[in-house]
């Protein structure tokens, strides 16, 4: 195999960014900060509420979305956009997909034009159909655009614990200079011990399995609610992933990425565990609770409910059928009972069951994974 990894100079456009700002103060937002300040970086996290800011220059707690976890010293807060944006060489946005249009309006008006924006947020615009890096291209004109996506509890990545993502951005040329592309070096300043980056250029695909996910997470949810068992969870994890390879490929992405952390790995840890705001939601709609009355009627951001709209539009639009979603969006927002639209859906007519970028980059803390680990496991 030819040697593809690149040792990186510390030159003005290569290497890892050194001062990243951080747009959204929730709790994906706060433990991806907590990961580039442990990396070594420059980080300042902007909070829309001068007292959530406030609080976590204090206390070293976001009390209120990661309440058990302590914070980085170094960590700064702002509730000032321009002071946030001072000196940033990257940003990322971790806001909810509803606010990423506005966000990036703002973050292009402030950031020098060189500045990368990575999208931390999943899904599908209502009405342009556009996944989250084409608002921001659309918001965002001229910029180089990227996107983190992966199977992450933010709790976890916030605690230190292993987790691996994928890093994709916009820029042509991929086999030549592959240090000075932006997902390259973004992958740099979050490598640490225990955060494992991998890079792509198929944006599309990552973003698609990253959307897709949360509406079969929502769905499994609601058969686990239901009272079905796990071979029913089991099926629609693996032909919740073939819909999401369908469009993908459709919207010029590659299985390959789909079978990936952004999609599969994404798709396995959402839709098995509680701890995922959308497998808890289906439960809680699968067991007879209404909407509105779901985590005890307490304003939680459920991506997958409005993602069963527009990633079903999306795909009517394209002539992709995707059933499993199709039978979520008929429940969620067409009322239709649980058992019959899941009966629609098991007694649809049968079917048969019928490739990735080749990158290696030298991980930045190879040697204090091995000195961890090797001293902490058997």
């Amino acid at each position: 195999m030819k040697d593809r990894s690149v040792e990186f100079s510390q030159s003005s456009n290569t290497g890892p960014y050194e001062n990243v700002a951080v747009i959204g103060a929730g709790a994906w937002g706060t433990a991806l900060a907590s990961v580039l300040v442990r990396a070594g970086r420059n980080v300042t996290l902007w909070a829309r509420r001068p007292e959530l800011a406030e609080e976590i220059n204090s206390t070293r707690r976001n009390q209120r979305y990661l309440p058990d976890i302590p914070l980085p010293e170094r960590l700064r807060a702002v509730s000032d956009m321009r002071e946030a944006m001072a000196g940033a060489e990257a940003v990322l946005i971790v806001t909810p997909s509803t606010s990423i249009r506005e966000i990036s309006e703002q973050a292009h008006a402030l950031a020098a034009p060189e500045v990368p924006l990575f999208i931390c947020a999943k899904g599908v615009e209502k009405g342009t159909h556009l996944l989250m890096s084409g608002i921001a291209e659309d918001a965002a004109p001229g910029r180089v655009i990227g996107v983190i996506s992966g199977p992450t509890f933010a709790v976890e990545v916030a605690a230190d614990a292993p987790t691996a993502v994928t890093i994709a951005s916009n820029e042509p040329e991929w086999d030549k200079d592959i240090e000075r592309h932006a997902a390259a070096r973004m992958a740099l300043s979050m490598g640490t011990y225990s955060f494992r980056p991998y890079v792509s250029n198929d944006m599309v695909g990552v973003e698609i399995g990253g959307a897709v996910k949360n509406v079969i997470a929502i769905a499994c949810g609601i058969l686990e609610g239901a009272g079905f068992g796990m071979n029913a969870r089991a099926a629609l994890i693996t032909r919740g992933l073939s819909e999401i390879k369908e469009l993908a490929v459709a919207m010029g992405g590659t299985r390959e990425t789909v079978t990936g952390l952004a999609g599969m790995g994404d798709l396995m840890l959402t839709c098995s565990s509680t701890k995922s705001r959308n497998f808890s939601y289906g439960k809680q709609r699968g067991s007879g609770i209404a909407h509105d009355a779901v985590f005890d009627g307490k304003p939680v951001v459920v991506e997958g409910h409005g993602n069963a709209l527009t990633v079903t539009d999306l795909a009517r639009a394209l002539g992709v059928f995707m059933p499993i979603c199709e039978m979520t969006r008929s429940i969620l927002h067409d009322d239709v009972p649980i058992g019959h639209a899941f009966a629609e859906y098991w007694a649809s007519p049968l079917q048969a069951e019928p490739r990735a970028l080749d990158i290696e980059i030298a991980h930045p803390a190879a040697e204090a994974a091995f000195t961890h680990y090797g001293s902490e496991l058997p």
